[in-house]
């Protein structure tokens, strides 16, 4: 992400923080006001991506989805018998395996 659209995200952040409508020219007044160097066109892209959106609640409903992963730190199940490692490490063993395969394919993130 370039310093331009960085900018641009906090300046919407600032506008949303106030309960102001986010628009192209309040974000080019951010910005200027800032001192950032940007390209023309983000501040009417940012504008226009948000103009449907209540940002606010997408930033406080971020964690809320449902079937969200339980914590990492978890302790296995009373009576477990230690098959919740085994599982676990199976588990990463084919998640690696799926990736290597997407690589192999040209759908790999860093071809």
């Amino acid at each position: 992400m370039s310093n331009s659209e960085l900018a641009c995200v906090y300046a919407a952040l600032i506008l949303a923080d106030d309960d102001v409508a986010i628009t192209s020219e309040k974000l080019t007044t951010i910005l200027k006001a800032a001192g950032v160097d940007f390209e023309p066109y983000w501040p009417g892209l940012f504008a226009k991506a948000l103009e449907s959106c209540d940002l606010k609640s997408l930033i406080t409903n971020v964690g809320s989805g449902v079937g969200a992963a339980p914590a990492a730190g978890a302790p296995a199940a009373a009576g477990d018998g230690g098959a919740a490692p085994a599982a676990a490490k199976e588990e990463a063993k084919k998640e690696e395996e799926e990736e290597e395969e997407d690589d192999d394919m040209g759908f790999g993130l860093f071809d």
